[in-house]
C-alpha cells in the first residue's frame, strides 16, 4: 500500500525575512505587498511553503522578534487586510504560509508587560520573571544574555530585575504562571483559524527556567578569552525540565487543526534534539536540524554528522536539513563560491524536509556593511565583536535586478541595510534565462526533487569510496528510479569505480550544468568541486 505524506515532508520551505524580500511602498522596507508580487516567482523555483520572520506590531529593537501584539500586523509591513491577500494568493498557488511564533519573549511594549512592571502587585507581575537583587545589590543570579552582558535589567519604579536573554527591550514569559501559555495557545489559534499552515516556533528549547535561578556553572573545558557566554554551561536555562509538556500542549493544538505543521528551533546536540519529537512523535513535526551550518565543510565531517542523524532518529521521526537563516552567515560564503552549488545540491537530495533561505537560489553572499549601517543588537552593543556576531551581513535586500537597489526598492530610495556589491551581476533577472546560471542549477533540482519519489520519500544510503573529499549515497524507493549522488567536497579531479551500485547510469543534473550523458560507473570521473546527480540506468545483477 502507497504511504501518505504530508506537504510538510515532500515540499521545501523558504524562509523570508521580510524586511529584505520586496518594498511596495518606497519606504526602503520590505513588505507584505512585496511578497505578494513575487509569488510566480516563488512557485517557478518549486517551493511549497513560505516562512515568514515576524511581521507582528513590534519597536523592532531585535527587528520583530520582540512582539508588541501577537494577533495584529505591523504597519511597516501593511495591513491585515494585506496579510488576508497574501495568504489567500499563497493558497491559490497552492503554497503554504508558516508564520514565526516568538513565545519564550516578548516587547517590553507589550501591554502585559506594561501591565506586569507597573507595580509588585498588578495581575499580570508574575506573567514574567521578575526577582530582588542579589545581596550586593547586582543581578539575581550569573545568567547571559545572548546578545552580551546580564541577562537581567533592573527596574527603578518597582525595585526588582527582570529576565531577558535577548535584547534588554525583550522581557520573558514565566511559563510556571498558569495563564500565560493558555494566552500563548490563544494567539495561535488566532492564526491557526485565519488558515495559516503552521508556526515556526523561536528559541523554542528555552522557554521554561530553573525555578530555583540557580547560578550556571563555568564549562570545566572552558577556555579564557572566548565570549563569556560560551564559558557557562546553559542547564539551568536552556532545555530544562518542563518544556516538552510545553510542546506536546501545543502539538495538540496543532493537530486540531487540518493538515498544519508545528517546527521548533532548537540549537543543542543531536541527541538531545532528538528529544524534541516527543515520546511518541507528539511534539514537534519538525525540530530544526542546523547541523549542516554548524559542521565542518569537510566530505566526511558531513558524512558522518548525517549518518548520525539518520541513526539516531526516533521511530517514524521525520529527518530535515538546514543549509541557511537569518541568523548565520550565508551558505556561499561559509563554504565558498565554489562549493554552493555542492552544498545546494547536499541540501535539496538529501532525505527529508529542506528549508532554503531567500537568495540562496542565486548563491547571494554575505553583503559588506559598515559597522554605522549595521542596526543588529548583538553588533551595536558589542562594537568590538560586531563582524562576529552582527546577523546583518546575511539580511541585505533581495537582489531581482541589476538597477540600482537590485529592484528591491526604488532606485532613489535608501533601503534600511546596504545592498550587496555584486548585485549587477548576481540578480534573478540576469540568472532566470541563463541554463548554466545558479538559478537555472537550483530550478532543475527542485523540478527533478519534486517529480522523484527517490529524492522526495525515498532511502538514504551511504556509500563507501575511500577518499577524503567524497561523499556520496544512493536515494531509492519502490517502482521508482534509483539515484546516485556524489559530492566532491575538494579542488582535486577523482575516479571512482561505484559499479558495485549501477553498472550504468546518466547525468540527470552536473553542478556545471553542461555534462550530461551516459556513465561508466567502473570509472567514474568527477571534477574538483562538483557534485553530480545520477539517475541509475543499470543495476548491478544480484545473482
Amino acid at each position: 500500500m502507497t504511504k501518505n505524506y504530508a506537504w510538510w515532508q515532500t515540499g521545501i520551505v523558504y524562509q523570508i525575512y521580510p524586511r529584505s524580500y520586496q518594498d511596495s511602498n518606497g519606504d526602503g522596507i520590505g513588505d507584505l505587498a512585496g511578497i505578494a508580487t513575487r509569488l510566480d516567482y516563488l512557485k517557478s523555483i518549486n517551493i511549497d511553503a513560505v516562512w515568514l520572520s515576524p511581521i507582528y506590531p513590534s519597536p523592532m529593537h531585535d527587528f520583530g522578534y520582540d512582539v508588541a501584539d501577537y494577533i495584529a500586523i505591523n504597519p511597516l509591513f501593511g495591513t491585515m487586510a494585506d496579510f488576508d491577500h497574501l495568504l489567500a494568493e499563497l493558497h491559490q498557488r497552492d503554497l503554504k504560509l508558516i508564520l514565526d511564533l516568538v513565545p519564550n519573549h516578548t516587547s517590553d511594549e507589550h501591554a502585559w508587560f506594561l501591565e506586569s512592571r507597573s507595580s509588585r502587585d498588578n495581575p499580570k507581575r508574575d506573567w514574567y520573571i521578575w526577582r530582588d537583587p542579589a545581596p550586593d545589590g547586582g543581578p539575581p543570579n550569573n545568567w547571559l544574555s545572548f546578545f552580551g552582558g546580564p541577562a537581567w535589567t533592573f527596574d527603578e519604579t518597582t525595585g526588582q530585575y527582570y529576565l531577558h536573554q535577548f535584547d534588554v527591550h525583550q522581557p520573558e514569559l514565566n511559563y510556571r504562571h498558569p495563564d500565560v501559555f493558555p494566552a500563548t495557545l490563544d494567539n495561535m489559534r488566532f492564526w491557526l483559524d485565519k488558515g495559516v499552515d503552521g508556526f515556526r516556533v523561536d528559541v523554542i528549547w528555552l522557554m521554561i527556567k530553573d525555578e530555583a535561578l540557580r547560578d550556571e556553572p563555568l564549562k570545566p573545558d572552558y577556555i579564557e578569552g572566548t565570549p563569556l557566554f560560551s564559558q557557562f554551561d546553559h542547564i539551568y536555562t536552556q532545555d530544562v525540565e518542563g518544556i516538552h509538556d510545553l510542546i506536546r500542549e501545543m502539538r495538540r493544538l496543532i493537530d486540531s487543526y487540518s493538515d498544519r505543521v508545528l517546527i521548533g528551533e532548537i540549537y543543542l546536540p543531536m541527541q538531545r534534539q532528538m528529544n524534541y519529537f516527543g515520546q511518541n512523535n507528539d511534539e514537534c513535526h519538525i525540530p530544526y536540524n542546523f547541523e549542516l551550518i554548524l559542521s565542518p565543510w569537510q566530505a566526511q565531517a558531513v558524512r558522518t554528522l548525517v549518518d548520525t542523524y539518520e541513526a539516531a532518529l526516533p521511530d517514524g521521526a521525520w529527518p530535515n536539513w538546514v543549509l541557511g537563516n537569518h541568523d548565520q552567515h550565508r551558505v556561499a560564503t561559509r563554504v565558498g563560491a565554489a562549493q554552493d552549488r555542492v552544498a545546494n545540491m547536499l541540501l535539496l537530495t538529501l532525505r527529508g524536509t529542506p528549508t532554503t533561505y531567500y537568495g540562496e537560489e542565486i548563491g547571494m553572499q554575505d553583503g559588506q556593511i559598515p559597522l554605522d549601517k549595521m542596526h543588529d543588537p548583538p553588533a551595536v552593543n558589542q562594537p568590538e565583536l560586531a563582524h562576529e556576531v552582527g546577523r546583518d551581513f546575511e539580511r541585505t535586500p533581495m537582489q531581482w535586478d541589476a538597477t540600482p537597489n537590485a529592484g528591491f526598492t526604488d532606485p532613489d530610495v535608501e533601503p534600511w541595510l546596504p545592498v550587496a556589491a555584486d548585485y549587477v551581476t548576481r540578480n534573478v533577472e540576469a540568472q532566470n534565462t541563463d541554463p548554466t546560471s545558479m538559478l537555472s542549477f537550483y530550478r532543475a533540482l527542485t523540478d527533478l526533487r519534486r517529480a522523484e519519489p527517490s529524492l522526495h520519500v525515498g532511502d538514504y544510503i551511504a556509500i563507501d569510496t575511500n577518499l577524503d573529499d567524497i561523499f556520496a549515497y544512493v536515494r531509492s524507493a519502490p517502482d521508482a528510479d534509483t539515484f546516485i549522488i556524489v559530492l566532491n567536497f575538494g579542488p582535486n579531479a577523482h575516479t571512482l569505480d561505484l559499479s558495485h551500485i549501477a553498472v550504468g547510469a546518466t547525468i540527470a543534473i552536473a553542478t556545471d550544468r553542461v555534462r550530461d550523458g551516459l556513465i561508466d560507473m567502473s570509472s567514474l570521473e568527477i571534477n574538483g568541486n562538483e557534485g553530480l546527480l545520477l539517475r541509475a540506468s543499470t543495476l548491478p545483477s544480484n545473482e
